[in-house]
């Protein structure tokens, strides 16, 4: 039983420290997927912070690279406007040498009139022709600021509205990349649980196969200890048996030897009570008879001590004959007695090992069950968790997307609202000078 006791002790240690090494084996699991979440975070704030960085140094380059346009835009309209107002200048000088030289032809072609009538006359068509061209240039330049004026305005609503679609754009890009981000969390969070439940089950299944098979170590060390008890009891009791057997004959032997002692102690005392009647019967009776009364009483004495005999031989053989057939019955009995108690105590046992068997298996299917709904619960939460997320992130998405378009539909509108109050209509036919190919 000590053997016993100690198989369990070894078992139970066994247990334990299988449990011990999966439980350090699951906590290092988890560990180990904290660290991949916390490492899958900050790998996705410090992408969103180089994307962040990556969007200002392309918002500062677009913002030179829209005023480097229009200052090389307006550059050009200037270049075109002085360019159109000395064509216009040069014009306006072959128009009045060829009015002058006109008004000269006429005049000589009059030699009526006075020299001084058409020097005055010659004054004041130069007058008349200078200040035409005066308001034409004024008119002009009016005209060119104006243009000048509309084209920048046209030009910064432009820029305005490429501006917005950058804002866009990179909008756009951030959200996107945050939603790829997402996706792949989720995604690992995902192939974590995944992961999770493989461990849990190969966990459970380790553990189940070892106390299972340890239950079959055990029940086998108590058969084979029934078996071995068995087996001690009935060679005891075969032992038992053939000692019995062995000490039968002495047993016997002393029986008759108190028999023979009883059969002598007898013939004593009816050889005493022979020579009392003998005595007597000596005494009461003729000398003559004597002889004959002897003789007679010798004979019934020699016929009683051999029936007497004869009684005492027959009680020593009933006596051996009864002794050895009550022992055989009686080493029967014990012999049935014992492979009843034995078969009794191999099915108590049987009984047993079914009841702890059948405890095991019940206790294994509650473990199974009570883990699969441990997985359905915690991946219930995981794709809530998931939907909330992905719904706060669409949330934010069309809020970003919306106060976008609201901060640029105020811009778009108050700069319009200025540019009609400048006296600017609609900017958005107007045709700018492309840039040079070099």
């Amino acid at each position: 039983m000590s053997g016993y006791k100690r198989t369990r002790r070894q078992h139970q240690k066994q247990l334990i420290a299988l449990e011990n090494r999966l439980k350090a084996e699951m906590d290092e699991h988890r560990l180990r997927l904290q660290k991949e979440l916390e490492t899958h975070a900050n790998n996705t704030y410090i992408e969103l912070e180089r994307l962040a960085k990556r969007h200002a140094a392309q918002t500062d380059k677009e913002i030179k690279s829209v005023a480097a346009e229009e200052r090389r835009i307006q550059q050009q309209i200037v270049a075109q406007q002085k360019k159109e107002l000395a064509n216009f200048l040069e014009n306006q000088k072959k128009e009045y040498r060829f009015c002058k030289d006109k008004i000269k032809e006429e005049m000589s072609e009059d030699p009526c009139t006075p020299k001084d009538e058409k020097y005055e006359r010659l004054s004041r068509h130069k007058e008349t022709i200078q200040r035409s061209q005066a308001e034409e240039e004024s008119l002009l330049l009016d005209q060119q600021r104006l243009v000048y004026e509309r084209s920048c305005r046209a030009l910064k609503r432009r820029s305005l509205v490429r501006k917005h679609e950058f804002e866009q754009e990179q909008l756009r890009e951030e959200l996107n990349k945050k939603g790829t981000q997402k996706d792949m969390e989720h995604a690992l969070m995902i192939r974590q649980d995944e992961s999770t439940q493989d461990m849990e089950r190969r966990q459970l299944h380790m553990l189940q196969k070892l106390r299972t098979e340890l239950m079959r170590l055990q029940h086998q060390t108590e058969l084979e200890n029934q078996e071995e008890y068995n087996g001690r009891r009935q060679r005891e009791l075969h032992r038992k048996h053939t000692l019995e057997q062995r000490q039968q004959p002495r047993n016997l032997k002393m029986l008759e030897m108190q028999i023979k002692r009883q059969f002598q102690d007898t013939c004593k005392v009816q050889n005493k009570q022979y020579k009392a009647l003998r005595n007597h019967q000596l005494e009461v009776s003729p000398k003559g008879d004597h002889k004959s009364i002897l003789k007679s009483l010798k004979e019934e004495q020699t016929r009683k001590l051999a029936i007497l005999a004869e009684q005492y031989e027959q009680s020593i053989n009933e006596m051996m004959a009864s002794h050895a057939m009550r022992l055989d019955a009686e080493q029967e009995a014990e012999c049935q007695a014992l492979k009843q108690q034995l078969k009794q105590e191999m099915e108590l046992l049987d009984a047993y090992q079914r009841k702890t068997k059948s405890q095991m298996e019940t206790q294994h299917e509650r473990e199974q069950q009570k883990l699969e709904q441990k997985v359905s619960i915690r991946r219930a939460h995981l794709e809530q968790k998931i939907e909330e997320e992905l719904v706060a992130l669409q949330k934010e998405r069309t809020e970003r997307i919306k106060h976008l378009f609201e901060r640029q539909d105020r811009e778009n509108n108050t700069f319009d609202t200025e540019s009609r109050c400048l006296g600017f209509g609609s900017l958005g036919s107007l045709d700018f000078p492309k840039e040079d190919s070099r």
